[in-house]
C-alpha cells in the first residue's frame, strides 16, 4: 500500500537514496544534504503555521511512501505563491511578423525575453517517482494527490498556479540550450548554475542580458529543445493538461521546458472533489467493492484523503457513497488512520 504524506526530517537519507535515479534537471531538490535539509525544515514549518494567512511562499513537500517496506517511492511539492522576497525568472517566448516586398519574402521571427515576477501564482514542483514504482496508476496517484491538499486548504494558495515542466538534459547534465546561452553568461556548468539557483538566483540576473535573444540565431540543437519538455517528464504533463492545464509562452531559463497554468479552482481534482463523512469501513473483499469497470480498473479507484494538515495522508482505494456518506475498505482507513464519523476528501483518479 502507498501513501502520500508530508516528508519529514528523518526522510532525508531516504530521499537521497531516491534522488540517485532522479538525474539532473529536477532543479527544485538537487541531491545535496544541505539543500534538502533546508528544503524539509521549510515544508515542516509550512504544515505546521496555525495562521496561514493567505500565500506568502510556504513550501509544501510530500512524500510516498510504501508501508510494506517504508522505502520512499516518490516525492512532490507545493508553493503557494512563487516570488517575493526573491524573484523567479522565466523566459518570454514572442514572435514577431517581418515582410520585405523587394525580397518577396515573409517570415516569423522568434524571440526570448527575459521575464521576472515578485508577485506569481501557486506552483506544484519537485515531482520524481522511483522507476521501481512506476505505472500509470502510481505517477498519476503523485501528481493529482496534491490537488486534495489544494482544496481542502484552498486558502493558502494563489488562485492561479503553473508547472515548470523539465526540459531536455541528458544523462550526463548537458543541455544544448544552456551550451549555447547560459554558458556563455555564467562560465559554469548546467549541473552547477542548476544546483546554485537553489541557493541564491541573483547571479541569473545579474549576468543574463535583458535584450531578446533571437532564436533563428541559436544553433539548430538549441532551437530544437526550445519548448520541449524532458523524455521522461512527457506523462506528467499529459496528466497535468488532462486536469485543466494549458500551455503558456513562458519558458524554463536553463534548459527552457515549456510552463503550463491553469486556473486553480478549474482544476478536475479540486472542482471535483467532495468531501463526506465515513459511515463504515468494509473488508475490500466485500460486494461494495467489486470493479464497474473490469476493462479499465482505474476508473473505480479515488484518491482518498484524511484532510489533517499536519498528519496529512492520501491513499488510493474505492469509495461508496450511500445518502451523502461514505464506505471505504479497512485497508484505506488504517492507511489514512481515520474512523468512523471523520471526514474524508476525495476525487476519482481517472
Amino acid at each position: 500500500m502507498l501513501v502520500l504524506r508530508p516528508i519529514e526530517l528523518n526522510d532525508l537519507n531516504p530521499l537521497m537514496d531516491l534522488l540517485a535515479d532522479a538525474g539532473h534537471g529536477l532543479t527544485s531538490l538537487p541531491r545535496d544534504l544541505a539543500i534538502l535539509e533546508k528544503r524539509i525544515r521549510m515544508s515542516i514549518a509550512s504544515f505546521a503555521d496555525p495562521l496561514h494567512q493567505g500565500p506568502n511562499g510556504e513550501v509544501y513537500l510530500f512524500v510516498m511512501e510504501d508501508l510494506n517496506s517504508g522505502e520512499l517511492a516518490g516525492v512532490c511539492g507545493i508553493i503557494s505563491k512563487i516570488g517575493g522576497f526573491e524573484p523567479y525568472y522565466f523566459y518570454e517566448l514572442k514572435e514577431s511578423i517581418h515582410e520585405s516586398k523587394m525580397l518577396k519574402l515573409k517570415q516569423t521571427i522568434h524571440a526570448l525575453h527575459f521575464y521576472k515576477t515578485h508577485s506569481g501564482p501557486a506552483e506544484i514542483c519537485s515531482i520524481f517517482l522511483s522507476p521501481k514504482f512506476r505505472n500509470s496508476q502510481n505517477g498519476r496517484f503523485l501528481s493529482l494527490s496534491r490537488f486534495l491538499f489544494i482544496a481542502e486548504y484552498r486558502n493558502r494558495f494563489e488562485h492561479h498556479i503553473i508547472a515548470e515542466m523539465r526540459g531536455m538534459v541528458d544523462e550526463n547534465g548537458y543541455s544544448p540550450f544552456y551550451a549555447a546561452v547560459g554558458q556563455k553568461f555564467f562560465h559554469i556548468p548546467f549541473t552547477e548554475a542548476d544546483k546554485l539557483s537553489m541557493v541564491n538566483k541573483s547571479y541569473v540576473e545579474d549576468m543574463l542580458p535583458k535584450e531578446p535573444i533571437v532564436v533563428e540565431l541559436l544553433p539548430s540543437d538549441a532551437q530544437y529543445v526550445i519548448g520541449r519538455v524532458h523524455p521522461q517528464t512527457e506523462p506528467a504533463l499529459k496528466i497535468l493538461q488532462y486536469e485543466g492545464f494549458q500551455r503558456t509562452n513562458l519558458l524554463g531559463i536553463f534548459e527552457p521546458g515549456p510552463i503550463v497554468k491553469a486556473e486553480l479552482d478549474e482544476l478536475r481534482s479540486v472542482k471535483d472533489s467532495k468531501k463526506m463523512v465515513i459511515e463504515d469501513i468494509v473488508n475490500d473483499e466485500e460486494e461494495d467493492f467489486k470493479n464497474h469497470h473490469p476493462h479499465d480498473p482505474l476508473r473505480d479507484m479515488y484518491i482518498i484523503s484524511n484532510a489533517k494538515s499536519e498528519k496529512y495522508k492520501c491513499c488510493l482505494g474505492k469509495i461508496k457513497i450511500v445518502n451523502q456518506k461514505v464506505i471505504i475498505s479497512l485497508e484505506s482507513a488504517t492507511s489514512l488512520r481515520v474512523k468512523v464519523g471523520d471526514s474524508v476528501r476525495f476525487v476519482s483518479l481517472k
